[in-house]
């Protein structure tokens, strides 16, 4: 090991150093750790005295060094509390619906360490509840518990507090409230501190928001859009023949699915395979309902598709009033066609000319295939469900659910209609089991001549 070499290291891979003497290595970086650097440096001292008292001039030399490295590393710590006691100071910070925790280490009167914690969903909350949580979410995993903790005001639950971390410790542990002298301007001081990372984490939020993806910049070129398409609705329409019509809208916000804003639609007024008729009523209930609900209008609408869905997309927004109506500024609207990832706008004939490499292209491409396969995932859905009800929701005394354990057990509608009479009564009962039996026709059971 070149760490052994160079003096790093005591060599314990290879057995270079006693098990004692490694467990006693490691008793002093958990002092140092603990920062219980005061009585590790009086034990090495001592040792240090013993071993120049036995002529051991070189351990004596070693331990003088590990003396002053860690003279070097205490000096850098400020000395905050005259109290040789160890302490947690805890305070808070919030704002709206956000708060931030902070937890200042004090061992041998120092500051060793600080943490700090971001908290959601705290608006409407009192300051000691958010507190006591935050309390009971730091020392849930905490390995090292003080003997006093401060807090910046009384939470309800002190005692039981301190018989829990009592029972982790097995020594008294004491919460305190500091209300005048040096022990409450430190717990001002923590308050900054949760003040100032608050104050930090909502910039940056704001940073965040501010920044826009380069996909987004490059759309914006692209499509020669007024600002970036921040928020992006795209439409699919799936059946088969006209049959189980449904229609998908994924949202993408930044460049990113939105999920949680995903929606399904049945197709209710179009009979037969028409995705223009189809295509114009999801248009029509989507943008509808935003309107009459006040919602949050989207940067960009994307159909999937030519010329013709975008021009039946386009006509149902110009009805209710998305485009046309100066001086406000039209909803942007496009096609993307498959075939050739073709991009169409409104009042172009021919298709938009968009570099294949285009970033902005690319964040089409995904956004269209995924409203695609949200789409193909409801249709087959839908359509599953309407086999079932053919093959088995007809017959008397079977409904949805035991369908569904029918299925479940038996594999198929093919499973059912060749399991026995005994098989079924064990799912459904005896009465129910005739039925189906009677349902598929007893000559149909495999092995069975005609």
């Amino acid at each position: 090991c070149f760490d052994y070499h160079i003096k790093k290291c005591d060599g314990p891979c290879e057995g270079l150093i006693s098990q004692d003497a490694y467990n006693a290595m490691i008793g002093e970086v958990v002092q140092i750790l603990k920062g219980k650097t005061s009585s590790l440096v009086k034990t090495l001292r001592e040792t240090m005295e013993q071993a120049s008292a036995a002529q051991r001039f070189e351990a004596a030399a070693s331990l003088r060094d590990k003396i002053r490295a860690l003279s070097v590393y205490t000096d850098r710590q400020k000395v905050v509390d005259p109290d040789i006691v160890d302490r947690d100071l805890f305070a808070l910070a919030a704002d709206g619906d956000d708060a931030c925790g902070v937890v200042f280490k004090v061992r041998d009167g120092k500051i060793i360490g600080r943490h700090h914690f971001y908290m959601a969903g705290v608006e409407g909350k009192e300051e000691k509840e958010i507190l006591e949580q935050f309390l009971e979410r730091y020392y849930l995993d905490a390995q090292d518990i003080p003997r006093e903790i401060f807090l910046p005001i009384e939470i309800e639950s002190t005692e039981t507090v301190e018989r829990w971390l009592a029972t982790r410790t097995e020594e008294p542990v004491r919460i305190v409230v500091p209300r005048i002298g040096e022990k409450a301007k430190l717990l001002a001081m923590c308050k900054n501190n949760a003040t100032l990372l608050l104050g930090m984490l909502k910039l940056q939020r704001q940073k965040n928001r501010e920044v826009v993806p380069a996909s987004l910049k490059a759309l914006q070129r692209d499509l020669r859009l007024a600002k970036p398409p921040r928020r992006i609705e795209c439409f699919d329409i799936s059946n088969i023949q006209g049959a189980d019509s449904v229609a998908s809208m994924v949202v993408f916000v930044d460049g990113k699915p939105r999920k949680s804003a995903y929606r399904k639609f049945k197709i209710k007024t179009v009979q037969g395979p028409n995705d223009f008729a189809s295509m114009q009523e999801v248009i029509g209930r989507r943008y509808t309902r935003l309107i009459e609900e006040h919602g949050e209008m989207p940067g960009l609408v994307v159909v999937d598709g030519g010329k013709g869905q975008l021009s039946s997309a386009t006509g149902v927004l110009e009805k209710l009033g998305l485009r046309n109506r100066a001086p406000n500024p039209d909803l942007p609207i496009i096609g993307l066609a498959k075939r050739l990832e073709e991009v169409f706008v409104p009042e172009a004939v021919d298709p938009q000319s968009i570099s294949k490499t285009s970033p902005g292209l690319k964040l089409l491409q995904r956004i269209r295939d995924e409203a695609h396969r949200f789409a193909i995932t409801y249709h087959r859905t839908l359509r599953t469900n309407r086999t079932l009800r053919t093959e088995l929701d007809l017959i008397e005394g079977v409904g949805k659910k035991r369908a569904k354990m029918l299925l479940e057990l038996f594999g198929s509608v093919q499973g059912v209609r060749f399991a026995t009479a005994e098989q079924l009564a064990e799912v459904v009962g005896e009465k129910v089991a005739t039925r189906i039996k009677d349902y598929f026709g007893e000559d149909e059971e495999p092995g069975t001549e005609g």
